[in-house]
């Protein structure tokens, strides 16, 4: 399984890809498209100026697109927001013709209507489908094929019999095409940071400088039932969130916590059963010494994976050398 790591900025790239990335994620907001549209019709759903985000230059992508050539690590662009005004089509569809030119050949979107325009414009590029697009299985995943995509990125929500079950009849349809397997269908999934308690298609939420995100807001998750008083249940759903924070003493001396905000290190094992190819570290915007620490700790859990003999020798060898001092909790997989 390969790293997929989350660009803020170019200054980022050299650093993660010494950390072990193999690939990358990146937003590009031209400032044109920013000043004609602000951040009620976002382009990838990451409409921030304030700190490092995304690109929101075309410089930007020059010198971005020599490092690529360098270091031979890819960075797929993002545009992802769930939908877009007629006109826009043709706007975007300039914005992906000129990365292009530059090398970018792969973008990740989750807007169908975008896939069937770049289609019928005959932009040949490779195909993402996001996160954010909604539910995953295998009809949907059968009725993308005509345009086609390059890989799937499940949700956070999907469980692994879902992920498996999607897989699994990819697959087999690839087998019955006969199209060899290093040239099939790749298939993404969450593995660090924010266990958002949204899916991305139903989040309303917008992520921009002037207000907070909803998925920060404090939370807790829980059953109410009818007949519960409601107060004193809220009361005791706080008190177990209260509970279940990460002991302090887990964290380093500069604060850091893998997985704090959301972690599937220790679900490793049954997402390469699951038959996931490639694994989405969330980052954009984050600290990078956090972000490079996140990386190396992904690539030693990778690296025991490779070793381990089952699942409870890698769970076990995990928790003695990524979590010594104890794990967030927060995970996305249960």
């Amino acid at each position: 399984m390969k790293i997929t790591a989350g660009l803020g900025s170019i200054d980022e790239y050299e650093r993660f890809v010494q950390a072990g990335a193999d690939e990358f994620f990146c937003g590009y907001v031209p400032f044109s498209w920013a000043e004609k549209y602000g951040t009620i019709m976002p382009l990838n759903r990451r409409e921030v100026l304030c700190y490092n985000v995304q690109l929101g230059a075309y410089s930007e992508l020059e010198i971005l697109s020599h490092m690529v050539k360098k270091y031979k690590k890819p960075v797929h662009l993002t545009f992802n927001s769930l939908y877009y005004l007629p006109e826009q089509y043709p706007e975007i569809g300039d914005i992906i013709e000129q990365c292009m030119e530059l090398g970018f050949r792969s973008y990740i979107l989750a807007d169908p209507a975008l896939s069937v325009y770049l289609k019928n414009r005959g932009i040949s590029c490779e195909i993402h489908l996001s996160g954010e697009t909604g539910e995953v299985n295998s009809e949907m995943v059968k009725m993308f094929r005509r345009f086609p995509l390059k890989r799937i990125i499940f949700h956070r929500k999907n469980t692994f019999q879902d992920m498996q079950s999607v897989i699994a009849a990819e697959r087999e349809a690839e087998k019955q095409s006969g199209i060899r397997p290093e040239k099939g269908m790749e298939f993404e999934a969450f593995v660090l940071n924010e266990m958002c308690q949204f899916t991305g298609a139903f989040c309303n939420s917008l992520h921009c400088d002037e207000m907070g995100y909803l998925c920060r807001v404090p939370y807790w998750l829980g059953t109410v039932r009818d007949d519960d008083v409601i107060p004193e249940k809220m009361r005791d759903l706080q008190a177990q969130v209260w509970e279940r924070e990460p002991d302090p003493s887990a964290y380093d001396d500069i604060g850091y916590l893998c997985g704090e905000t959301g972690c599937g290190l220790c679900a490793l094992y049954r997402m390469k059963q699951a038959g996931i190819t490639h694994l989405k570290l969330v980052g954009r915007g984050n600290y990078v010494d956090h972000m490079e620490k996140d990386i190396r700790n992904l690539r030693k859990a990778l690296n025991i994976l490779e070793t381990a003999e089952n699942e409870e020798e890698f769970q076990c060898t995990i928790k003695c050398t990524v979590f010594p001092n104890g794990c967030s909790g927060r995970c996305y997989y249960r």
